[in-house]
Formats: structure tokens, sequence, C-alpha cells
């Protein structure tokens, strides 16, 4: 009998945590501490370092510090809005607390869409580095110069993919305790990093250095190196609000999102920034072994590249989460160890194109951002102004037609309609295949005000085409109406 409790029990935690049921207050673990080394982790990999070196091709230093510091503050701003308020007051994984505002197809068609890409690119990439990183290490070992793109590479994203894959199957609380150790020691690493870097060129060298392929405008470098990184700070939307549901209170989830994204993603890109401008390369695989020795510098590319798939991890829970509940029943009853090995195929099949992606990394970051920053303003606008922070479970969960949100079709077209709308006008006013700008870019930029248009598209419409006619519950919100009871 005791057992068969157990059993029941078990099952019951893991509908909550690996499937998309609200987390009960004393199934949420990760105090503000906890949070906010999962957010460090997250934000010093590989990547960032990416990120930095390529603000420096637009850039120097002391103009490039200011870029990711407004980009960043800016790009965090509206996506810890829209992501993690909402998912952490009622414990419920962020793209089922999403119906409302997309309709239930509605979700699923941007969770397979969007969401899928953006996060199978990102954990391709990190899969890559390890393999760079890997590589680097094995050719001081042997004394073999490998191929910074060769199968060498290859063969490291396969296996970073596949201990992601192991890490990520065992869930998110599994996450949670390898970040507390990572976390710190990558602090620690990254300033060993920038103190490496002055030491082998200088300070000096570091605030003189030019940018390194900059346009003719000054105004225009600078507003694309803040627009670059506004599209960084927006992309951690698809993982942040399934991870901040985990979080004990408010403070623990809001906080240390924005803080800890922040100040540990700044330090890694201006690390990275500074090795562009005065070495030719943003990435540590290529000068930490020069500069740190062969034992220390392959030990610390090794921690990195174990920091990268606990990242990657982090951010396929979130996204394996979204792809269970928003395929209704076609993925339900698949295996969680299952569901997320299904995810790695395409970032393994992308593994096999290392320069590909590497070369098309500033693409994929701004093309993935004008997208995701439509959804964050139309998002804004219906948790914080149409429904006043308000959403009714039993409503949220009930099925089809019995649910206040249903509306037909399954789709909110106001929310559809404003993520088109606003990325649309971030392709208008910032092309980031040609690099054309219209002259309001020089002021504005591009992303924040996507986020506007979509948040002013979403709230016309949906007052227009639902709210006026008593659909798709926004009178819940009303303090007249009496709360529905469960269908």
């Amino acid at each position: 009998m005791n057992r068969s409790k157990s059993t029941a029990a078990e099952e019951v935690e893991n509908a909550n945590t690996f499937g998309s049921l609200p987390l009960l207050k004393s199934e949420r673990v990760w105090t503000a501490l906890d949070f906010s080394w999962v957010n460090v982790a997250l934000a010093i990999a590989t990547w960032a370092f990416l990120v930095g070196g390529a603000t420096a091709s637009f850039v120097g230093f002391q103009q490039g510090i200011a870029a990711m510091i407004i980009g960043n503050a800016v790009g965090l701003c509206f996506m810890v809005l829209a992501s993690t308020v909402a998912s952490q007051r009622y414990g419920v994984e962020q793209y089922t607390i999403l119906r409302p505002v997309f309709g239930v197809v509605g979700v699923g068609a941007l969770v397979f869409t969007v969401v899928l890409i953006t996060e199978m690119g990102w954990s391709s990439l990190l899969g890559i580095m390890v393999g760079r990183a890997t590589t680097q290490v094995a050719s001081v070992a042997t004394g073999i110069e490998f191929d910074e793109y060769g199968l060498m590479v290859i063969l490291g994203a396969l296996v970073a993919l596949a201990v992601a894959w192991y890490i990520l199957s065992r869930g998110p609380i599994t996450i949670g305790r390898l970040n507390k150790f990572i976390a710190p020691g990558l602090l620690i690493i990254t300033a060993l990093l920038m103190v490496f870097l002055v030491l082998n060129t200088s300070w000096v060298a570091l605030l003189e250095a030019a940018p390194l392929a900059p346009f003719d405008d000054p105004q225009l470098n600078f507003m694309i190196a803040v627009e670059f990184n506004v599209a960084v700070g927006v992309s951690w939307y698809p993982v942040m609000g399934s991870l901040a549901r985990m979080t004990k209170s408010p403070k623990a989830a809001i906080w240390p999102a924005y803080g800890g994204l922040l100040i540990a993603t700044l330090l890694a890109q201006i690390v990275g920034m500074g090795a562009a401008l005065t070495l030719g390369d943003s990435d540590p695989t290529v000068w930490m072994i020069p500069f740190g020795g062969p034992l220390l510098g392959a030990f610390i590319l090794l921690f990195i590249c174990f920091a990268n798939i606990t990242s990657m991890s982090s951010i396929v829970y979130s996204t394996v989460l979204a792809l269970r509940q928003s395929s209704g029943q076609l993925l339900t009853g698949l295996h969680w160890k299952w569901l997320c090995a299904g995810f790695f195929v395409l970032p393994a099949l992308l593994a096999f194109f290392p320069q590909f992606m590497y070369e098309r990394f500033v693409l994929f970051v701004t093309l993935s951002g004008a997208f995701l920053a439509s959804m964050c303003g139309a998002i804004i606008v219906d948790y914080f102004i149409l429904r006043k922070q308000h959403v009714d479970l039993s409503e949220l969960y009930a099925p089809g037609a019995k649910s206040a949100y249903h509306l037909p079709g399954g789709v909110n077209w106001a929310g559809i309609a404003a993520v088109i709308a606003g990325a649309v006008f971030y392709l208008w006013i910032y092309n980031p295949v040609t690099l054309e700008t219209q002259p309001a870019f020089n002021v504005i930029s591009a992303s924040l005000p996507a986020a506007v248009v979509g948040g002013i598209v979403y709230w016309i419409l949906a007052v227009v085409l639902y709210k006026r006619r008593g659909m798709g519950g926004y009178d819940l919100a009303e303090p007249s109406v009496a709360k529905r009871s469960p269908s």
C-alpha cells in the first residue's frame, strides 16, 4: 500500500515537473540564490564571448561596453516581464499560460516554428562550441593540429549533445544542483580570462582598439551594436518562464533572472570583445591555451565546455515542455527522455555544418529577436493591461470550448497578428541580412519598437475582436465578474 502511494506521488510530481500542471508551493524548490546560479551558468557560456566579438565588429571597447549595457538592460527588461512574472505567480509552464494570448492552436504554431527553430539553433551552436574547445585541448595533448571546423569538432559537438540529453533526462532539479558548482567557477574563470587578456596585451591597447569592420556612420555602428545586444537579451524568453516557476517567490524569480543574466552576460561579453579587438578572435577556445598554458588553459576550456552543456540542458528543458503541452495528445504519452532525445535530432544534424552555424551567428540572433520581441510586446499587454495580472487556472486547463479562454479555431488572431506586425516592422526598420536600415533606426533601434508595435496591435485587435464581444476570458479580470467554477 505504501509503495503504491509512493508511486502515485512520484507520478504526480513527474506530471508537474515534466508536464504542464501547475507547481504547488511545496514543489518550488529554488531560492533566489539557486536561481541566480542557474542564470549565471546560463549566461557565461562560449556564445557570450562570441557576442562580445560580434559587437567588436562595429564599435571599439568603450562604446562596446555602453552598447552591451544598454542593449542587454533593455532586452532583458521586457523579456523578464513577459516570461517570469506570470509563470512564477501561478507555477505554470510559460507556454501553457500563453493560451489566452495566442490560443491553444496559436501557441502550438509559435512553439513549433519560432521557439523550436530558435532553441534548436542555440543548442547546435553550444554543441559546436564544445567541439571547438575539446579540439583545442586534443591538439595540445597530441601535438596534432586539427581543423577548426573538422571532424573532431563535429564529434565533440555530438558528444556534448549526448551528455546534455543525459542531464536533461534527470530533470530540472539535477540542472539546479549542477549549477550551484558551475556558476561560481564560471565567474572566477571569466575574471581570470580578463586578467590574462590585459596581461598579454594592455589596458591602453583595449581602450584604444578600433572596431573591426565598422560602417562609415558612427551612430549607425553604435545602434547596430545596441540592437544586437537587445536581441541577445530577448533571446532568453523561450526558457526563462518555465525555469522561473521553480522559484519560491516573485523576488526569487524576477531579480535573479534580470540581474544574474545581465551581470554574468556582460562580464563574458566584455572579455570576448576585448579579445576580438586586440587578438582578432573572441573565441577563448583559440587563445586560452596559448595564454593560460597547456594545463591551466585546458582545464579552463574543459570547464567552460561543461558549462555549455548545462546551459544547453536548461534551454532544452523549457522547450521540450513547450513541445509536449503544445502537441495535444500527440506527445503526451511519450516518455520524457525519448521526447528530449527527439529534440536533439536536428541540432545533431546541424552539428555537421559547424562553419555554416558560426558564420551566421549574428544573423540567427537578430532574426529570432525580431519575432521574440514582438511576442513579448503582446504578452505584456495581455497580462498586465487587459487581464490585470489575473489568470483563472480552472479556465486555463478546461478543455476546448469549456474554457472561458477558448476562441474559435483555438487561435487568438490578435496575438498572431501582433507577432507578425512587430516582426515586419522590425525587418523594415532594420534588415539583418543586408544590414540596411531606416533613418529612425539610428534613434530607436528595432527590438524595442517592434515590441511596442506588437503590444499596440494586440491591444487594439483584442479589444475590437474579442473583449467587446465578451470572448477570450478578458472579463474574468474585472472585479465585478465572479470567479467561474471549474467546468
